[in-house]
């Protein structure tokens, strides 16, 4: 059951800031945290992949603030979020012996924090009269998300 509640976990990560998710299951397994080894997600890790997703990881959390960052809710930003948390739901249902259970706990989890988030995040904009705080604080939910559930793994 664990295994799933951190896999739905990842995916609400995912749905929060797209890749935050990817960047601390690629540190899981580089780390030996999330054995991945001779699984089809083997290249998470490999020392270059949580390199280049923390990169995304820290351009995405500037570029977030920005006015004319489209909704998470659009189409393509929604599905690659879901496919995002697919992915990191997998890898955490491959050390678990579920791969399949895993994503589909990472896809559900993705949809709950996509959609969750940004109506989380328009509340919470309209009670501080502005965005800004708003995002920081869906940004240190996402970050805090993301390692707390690899240190529960």
């Amino acid at each position: 059951m664990t295994l799933y509640l951190l896999a739905l976990a990842i995916g609400v990560v995912a749905g929060l800031r797209a890749m935050t998710a990817p960047a601390a299951i690629a540190w899981a397994a580089w780390l030996g945290i999330v054995p991945l080894a001779g699984t089809p997600l083997a290249f998470l890790g490999h020392i270059a992949a949580p390199i280049i997703l923390t990169l995304a990881a820290i351009a995405e959390l500037i570029t977030d603030q920005l006015p004319k960052t489209p909704s998470r809710k659009l189409p393509v930003q929604f599905i690659t979020r879901i496919l995002i948390g697919g992915l990191g739901g997998a890898a955490i249902g491959i050390a678990g012996g579920s791969l399949v259970g895993g994503l589909v706990a990472g896809v559900v989890g993705a949809v709950i924090g996509t959609c969750g988030g940004a109506e989380a995040r328009a509340r919470l904009a309209t009670a501080f009269g502005r965005d800004l705080p708003a995002a920081l604080i869906e940004d240190v939910v996402a970050v805090g998300g993301a390692v707390l559930i690899i240190a529960l793994i």
